[in-house]
C-alpha cells in the first residue's frame, strides 16, 4: 500500500526514476559483451608438452606420467586425462565446480616446473593455459600467394600476422598452422657420410661448437666503452659450408663436403589446404570471457594493418567468419521478443478495447525490460541467448500485473468513484495477489543458484533476466500504472458493449454447473490420464541437451590408414572434397579449408585448437552456399555412402562444424564415447572389441570407430648391447648418431642463428634429407660412433697398422672404419599403439560416434544396454558412457530437482500466505496439466526436450501457478463473505475469466513467433505455448472443481491462535 500511496503522491520523482533507469539502460546496452552463451566456467586447465621424435611409448612413461603425479599435489581436482602421441601430450585436469581456478593455474604451473627436472634432458617447461568449451576460433586468417611457397607464408604469419593478432582486444594468437617454423638446415648426405666414416652426432657437435652463442662483452679504449661481439655465431649461414667437421692429421673435412646449407623450414608434420591449395592460416581464438562479436569486429578493423605489413603478392583474408552464427541467434532472439511485445499489445487491446487503457499496460514492457538489463549489466552478465531468451519468456508475463490493474480500475470506476480513488483503491487491492503471482514465477527460477557445473552457468542468467524484469513489472504497477491512470484515463466509465469474452463467460458458466456434480470422478479421471500421459511422454520424447542449430557448415575428421604420410593423405582430403562438390554441385560449396597430418612439435599449444592423432588424419572444413538451402543433416548420410565407395580403407567422423554447435557440444567432438579404462591395456583392448561388437547393432548410431590409433607402424632398432661393447660403441652414441636421420637435432642441441635484416633468430639442426632413409637397409647401413676418437684421430703408420682395413682414397688418409647400425642393431617392422590415452593415470581405449536424429538420450540409453550386453569387464577395468551422454543425464538431473524444489517453495510461500494447505493443494492441482500440455505440444512439433524446452516448461509452471493465484484469492474471498465453494468457485471462474485470458493469451501471442521461428528458442516458445494453453483451461474448468470440493465445509475464520482472536 505504502508504495502507491508514495508514488501518488510524488509522481515526478517516479517519472524521474523511471527516466534515469533509461538512461543507465543506454550505458549498459552499450558496454554489455554480446555472445551466443554465457561464460561457462568450465574448472579446467590444459597443458601442453612438446618433444619432437619421441614415441607415444615415451612421451607416456617419461613426461605424461611424471606431469600427473607432480599434479595429484594440487588440491580440487576432480580428474585428470592425457592423450599421448608422437612428438606431444595433451593433459587435461578438471577441477571441482567450487575451485579457485586463479590459484589451481597457480599450483599447476609450480607443479609442472617442478616436474620439468625429472624429464628427459631437451624437455622445455610446457604450455599451461585456462580452456574450455568458449575458447573457440571464430574465423581464420588465411595468407594466400600465387608466387610465395608454404615457408615464406608461414614465416610472413609467424613474425608478422601473429605479434598484431594477439593485440586485438579478446583475441589469443596461437601460432600458423599449414607450414613450419623457418629453420636453417643442415642437409647431410648419407652417402658420403658413410664414404667419410662420419657419425651424424661428430657432424652435430661440429655444429654447436663452430656456431656457439656467446654474449659480447665490453672493451675499455680510452674515454669509450666498447661493445666487444665475437663472431663465434655466424652471421651468414653459408659460412657453416666451412666449418670443419673433422680436424687433426690428413685433410680437413668441411661441411660443404658431406652437405649443403639451406634457409629452409623445419621437418614437415602438416599441411593446411584452402580451397584445395596449400596454404597458411592463422586461427583467431577468442578467450572464454571475451564476445564473439566484439573480438570479429576488432580483427576486421585490425585486417587493413595486416595486410599493409605483408608484401604485396601476399594477401590476407578472414575466412569462416563464425560470428555470423552469433549474430543471428542473437538477432532473432531480439526480434521475437520484439514482435512478442507488439502482439501482447494487440491483445490487451481486443480485450480492453481501450487504446488509453493498453498504452498503459504495454508502456510496462519496454520500461521493465529496461531495468532488468541495468540489473543484468550490475550483475556482470552478458547479452546472449540465455539472457534474452529470459527476457523474451517474461514479456508475455510482463503485462499480467498492470493488466489486473487497469481491469479491477474499471471495475471501480463502474460503481462511479472518483478517478483519483478508484485508481488508488484498485492498485492496493490488487497488491497482494500481483505480489504472489510474481513470486510464483520468480520462485520457480531460485532453485537453478543451487545448481552446479554447466547447468548452473546455463540457467542463472535466464533467471536473472526473469527475476529482475518480474520485479520491476510489479514495481511499475504499483508505481507508474496508478500515475498514468490518473493522468490518461477519463473520469467518467463507459459501460462497454457485449463481446466474445462476455458470451465465453456465460458459456463457461453452464458448463461448469453441468459438470459441477461429476466433479470426483472427472478429477478422478483428470489426475490419472495427465500423470500417466506425462510419464509416458517424457519416457518416449527424445531428449538433447540443446536444439541442433541450422548451418551451412559442418566438419570432417578424416582418419586414412594408421601411420599413413601426410603427402599420401592430402591426396586423400582433395579426393573427399570432390566427392562433396559431385554430391552438392561444385557451385554449392563457397569455400574449404583443411588441415592434414600433426601439429609441429614446437608448435605444440596448436594441437589444444585442432586435435590429430598423427600423420594419418586430417580434419576439414566445408561451408555451403546459404542460397543453396542444402539440409546439412541428410547431406552427412548421402556422403557416408558417397566415401565409403570412393575412399574404403578411410574412416570419416561429422563434428560440429560451427561455433554455436562447438560450444552446445561443451568440447565433445562426437556426441557418444564409450571409454574402456583399466590397468592392462591389453585387457581394456578385448574387452572394448566385445563392446564394439554390440554397438555395431544400433542402428542410430554412425561413424562408429576406435578413438585411438592402435597399429601404428613401426620401425624398431634394438641394439645387440655386447656386440657395440665390443666395437666400442655405447646405446648413447648409436641413438645420437641416428638423430639426423630420424627427426633432426635441434631437440638434442640447441643451435641459434640470428638474422640481421629482422631482428629474428632460428634454429640451426643437422638432418638427412628424408629420400635417403626410405628403408631398414638404409638404416642397416648409416654410420655410427665410435668411442675410440682418440685412436681413430691418432697417426699412424697404414703399413704396419694391422687394424687398418680401409684407406679413403680422395686424400691417401687411412683410417679405422666405424661400425655400421646394422652391426650393432637389428632392425625391424612392427607395430604399436600411436596413442596413449589415460584417465586417472590409467590407460583407456575408448569408442566414439555420431548419431542419426537428435535423440541423444535414447542412444545413450541404447549404447549402456550394448555395453551391458557386452558381458561383465575384466577385474580392474571400468567402462563408462563419455560425451555428451553424463552432460545430459547430469543436466536433466538438476533441471528435474530444482523444477521439484521450485514446486516446493511455492507451496511453502502460499501455505505461508493462505494459512491453509486446503488453498495450496487447489492451487497446485493445475501442476499436471501443465506438464501436460508441454509434453504434448513437444510431441506433436517433433521437439525433443533440451534445456529451451524445459526452461519454456519452467516458466509455463510458474505464469500457471499465477493465473491459479488470482482466481482462488478471488473464490476464497467469496466464500469468506458467505458464499458457499461451489458457488465461489463458478463465481470466480467467471469475474477471472477476462484478465485470466487477456494474460494467458497475450503470453501465448508473444510466444507465436519465437515458436515458429525454427532458431534455438523454438522449443523455448512451443514448450510455453502448450503449457500455457494447458493450465488456462485447467484453470478455468478444472480449478473451480477442485475447489469446490476441497473447500466444501472447510472453516472460514482465522487460523490465528493469539489470544486476542480467540477471546481471550
Amino acid at each position: 500500500m505504502w508504495i502507491v500511496s508514495t508514488a501518488m503522491k510524488r509522481p515526478i520523482t517516479v517519472i524521474a526514476a523511471i527516466l534515469s533507469i533509461c538512461l543507465i539502460s543506454v550505458l549498459a546496452l552499450t558496454s554489455m559483451k554480446r555472445d551466443i552463451f554465457p561464460d561457462l566456467k568450465i574448472p579446467a586447465i590444459y597443458v601442453i608438452e612438446g618433444y619432437g621424435g619421441m614415441s607415444p611409448e615415451q612421451m607416456e612413461g617419461y613426461i605424461t606420467s611424471t606431469y600427473e603425479l607432480f599434479f595429484l599435489y594440487v588440491p580440487g581436482i576432480e580428474h585428470i586425462e592425457s592423450q599421448s602421441i608422437q612428438n606431444l601430450t595433451l593433459i587435461k585436469v578438471y577441477f571441482q565446480p567450487d575451485t579457485d581456478m586463479a590459484s589451481a593455474m597457480a599450483a599447476i604451473v609450480a607443479m609442472a616446473n617442478r616436474a620439468t627436472s625429472l624429464m628427459p634432458h631437451g624437455t622445455y617447461n610446457p604450455f599451461v593455459l585456462r580452456f574450455d568449451a568458449g575458447s573457440l576460433p571464430v574465423g581464420q586468417l588465411v595468407l594466400s600467394s600465387q608466387t610465395r611457397d608454404v615457408k615464406e607464408l608461414e614465416d610472413l604469419a609467424y613474425t608478422r600476422i601473429r605479434p598484431m593478432l594477439a593485440t586485438v582486444p579478446g583475441a589469443e594468437a596461437p601460432p600458423p598452422f599449414g607450414g613450419n617454423i623457418r629453420s636453417i638446415v643442415v642437409n647431410v648426405d648419407a652417402d658420403k657420410m658413410r664414404q667419410y666414416n662420419i657419425s651424424g652426432d661428430e657432424i652435430i657437435k661440429a655444429i654447436m661448437s663452430g656456431n656457439r652463442v656467446l654474449p659480447a662483452g665490453n672493451v675499455r679504449t680510452g674515454d669509450y666503452m666498447r661493445i666487444a661481439p665475437v663472431n663465434s655465431d655466424l652471421p651468414d649461414i653459408h659460412q657453416l659450408d666451412y666449418l670443419p667437421v673433422r680436424t687433426g692429421h690428413g685433410p680437413q673435412i668441411f661441411i660443404r663436403d658431406i652437405g649443403s646449407i639451406s634457409d629452409s623450414s623445419d621437418i614437415l608434420a602438416g599441411y593446411a589446404m584452402f580451397q584445395g591449395r596449400r596454404t597458411v592460416y592463422i586461427p583467431a581464438v577468442k578467450r572464454a570471457d571475451a564476445s564473439t562479436v566484439s573480438v570479429v569486429d576488432a580483427l576486421e578493423k585490425a585486417l587493413p594493418r595486416m595486410q599493409a605489413v605483408l608484401p604485396k603478392d601476399v594477401t590476407i583474408s578472414y575466412e569462416f567468419d563464425q560470428s555470423k552464427y552469433v549474430r543471428e541467434a542473437i538477432n532473432d532472439v531480439f526480434h521475437e521478443g520484439l514482435l512478442g511485445t507488439l502482439l501482447p499489445g494487440l491483445m490487451i487491446l481486443l480485450f480492453l478495447r481501450d487504446f488509453r487503457s493498453t498504452l498503459i499496460v504495454v508502456a510496462s514492457i519496454p520500461l521493465s525490460l529496461l531495468s532488468a538489463i541495468v540489473g543484468l549489466w550490475l550483475c556482470n552478465q552478458t547479452i546472449n541467448i540465455q539472457t534474452l531468451s529470459g527476457l523474451a519468456l517474461a514479456i508475455g508475463i510482463l503485462v499480467d500485473e498492470s493488466t489486473v490493474c487497469i481491469e479491477n480500475i474499471h471495475s471501480h470506476l463502474a460503481r462511479h468513484e472518483p478517478l483519483s480513488r478508484a485508481v488508488f483503491d484498485a492498485c492496493v487491492e490488487t497488491m497482494v495477489p500481483r505480489l504472489l503471482a510474481m513470486l510464483s514465477v520468480v520462485a520457480v527460477f531460485i532453485p537453478s543458484f543451487f545448481m552446479v557445473g554447466i547447468t548452473r552457468e546455463l540457467f542463472i542468467p535466464l533467471s536473472l533476466a526473469v527475476g529482475f524484469a518480474m520485479i520491476a513489472s510489479t514495481t511499475l504497477a504499483s508505481t507508474l500504472t496508478p500515475i498514468m491512470g490518473v493522468w490518461i484515463l477519463k473520469p467518467s466509465h463507459k459501460e462497454h458493449a457485449r463481446d466474445f469474452v462476455d458470451t465465453l463467460k456465460e458459456g463457461l458458466g453452464h458448463l461448469l454447473h453441468f459438470i459441477m456434480p461429476l466433479r470426483v470422478p472427472i478429477i478422478a479421471v483428470y489426475l490419472v490420464v495427465s500423470v500417466g500421459t506425462v510419464v509416458t511422454l517424457y519416457m518416449t520424447i527424445g531428449k538433447e541437451m540443446f536444439p541442433a542449430a541450422a548451418s551451412n557448415q559442418f566438419r570432417m575428421r578424416i582418419s586414412a590408414p594408421t601411420g599413413m604420410r601426410v603427402e599420401a593423405l592430402e591426396q586423400r582430403v582433395l579426393k573427399t572434397i570432390e566427392e562433396i562438390k559431385a554430391e552438392v554441385g561444385p557451385g554449392n560449396v563457397e569455400k574449404t579449408l583443411g588441415y592434414a597430418g600433426q601439429q609441429p612439435p614446437m608448435f605444440p599449444i596448436s594441437s589444444a585448437f585442432l586435435w590429430t592423432s598423427g600423420p594419418h588424419q586430417a580434419v576439414l572444413d566445408v561451408e555451403l552456399k546459404e542460397d543453396a538451402h542444402i539440409d546439412v543433416f541428410s547431406l552427412k548420410d548421402k556422403l557416408r555412402k558417397r566415401f565409403k565407395k570412393a575412399l574404403p580403407d578411410t574412416e570419416f567422423s561429422f563434428e560440429p562444424g560451427d561455433l554455436v554447435s562447438q560450444i552446445m557440444n561443451i568440447g565433445s567432438p562426437t556426441p557418444i564415447k564409450v571409454q574402456i579404462t583399466g590397468p592392462d591395456l591389453t585387457a581394456d583392448k578385448l574387452f572394448a572389441n566385445k563392446v564394439l561388437k554390440e554397438m555395431k547393432k544400433i542402428d542410430l548410431l554412425r561413424d562408429l570407430q576406435w578413438g585411438q590409433p592402435l597399429d601404428y607402424p613401426t620401425c624398431n632398432i634394438d641394439i645387440d648391447r655386447e656386440v657395440a661393447g665390443q666395437l666400442g660403441v655405447t646405446p648413447e652414441e648409436v641413438g645420437m648418431s641416428l638423430q639426423p636421420a630420424f627427426f633432426s637435432s635441434r631437440f638434442v642441441n640447441l643451435s641459434l642463428w640470428r638474422d640481421a635484416n629482422s631482428g629474428f633468430s632460428y634454429q640451426v639442426q643437422v638432418q638427412v634429407p628424408q629420400d635417403q632413409i626410405k628403408s631398414k637397409d638404409d638404416i642397416e647401413s648409416f654410420p655410427t660412433m665410435s668411442s675410440l676418437r682418440r685412436e681413430q684421430m691418432a697417426e699412424v703408420d697404414p703399413f704396419k697398422d694391422p687394424k687398418v682395413d680401409q684407406m679413403y682414397f680422395e686424400n691417401r688418409t687411412r683410417r679405422p672404419q666405424r661400425p655400421l647400425i646394422g652391426d650393432v642393431a637389428k632392425v625391424t617392422y612392427g607395430t604399436t599403439n600411436g596413442e596413449y590415452d589415460r584417465y586417472n593415470m590409467m590407460r583407456m581405449v575408448s569408442l566414439t560416434a555420431n548419431l542419426s536424429g537428435h535423440d541423444l538420450g535414447r542412444v545413450g540409453a541404447a549404447v549402456k544396454e550394448a555395453v551391458k550386453r557386452a558381458g561383465k569387464p575384466p577385474a580392474g577395468v571400468f567402462v563408462d558412457v563419455m560425451g555428451q551422454v553424463p552432460l545430459l543425464e547430469d543436466t536433466f538431473f538438476h533441471l528435474l530437482t530444482g523444477l521439484l524444489l521450485a514446486v516446493v517453495v511455492i507451496t511453502l510461500m502460499l501455505l505461508a500466505y493462505f494459512q491453509a494447505a486446503r488453498v495450496v493443494l487447489i492451487v497446485m492441482s493445475t501442476t499436471p496439466a501443465i506438464f501436460l500440455g508441454v509434453l504434448t505440444v513437444l510431441t506433436i512439433t517433433g521437439t525433443t526436450l533440451n534445456v529451451q524446452s524445459f526452461m519454456g516448461a519452467i516458466m509455463a509452471v510458474g505464469v500457471g501457478i499465477a493465473n491459479a493465484i488470482l482466481l482462488v484469492v478471488f473464490a476464497e474471498e467469496n466464500r469468506v463473505a458467505g458464499m458457499s465453494a461451489q458457488e465461489a468457485a463458478i463465481h470466480g471462474a467467471e469475474s477471472r475469466m477476462r484478465p485470466i485470458l487477456m494474460t494467458s493469451i497475450a503470453m501465448v501471442a508473444g510466444m507465436v513467433p519465437m515458436a515458429l521461428s525454427g532458431g534455438q528458442s523454438a522449443s523455448l516458445g512451443r514448450a510455453v505455448i502448450g503449457g500455457l494453453t494447458m493450465s488456462t483451461l485447467s484453470v478455468l474448468t478444472l480449478l473451480p472443481l477442485v475447489f469446490s470440493m476441497v473447500q466444501a465445509g472447510a472453516p472460514v475464520g482465522s487460523r490465528s491462535i493469539h489470544p486476542e482472536d480467540l477471546g481471550n
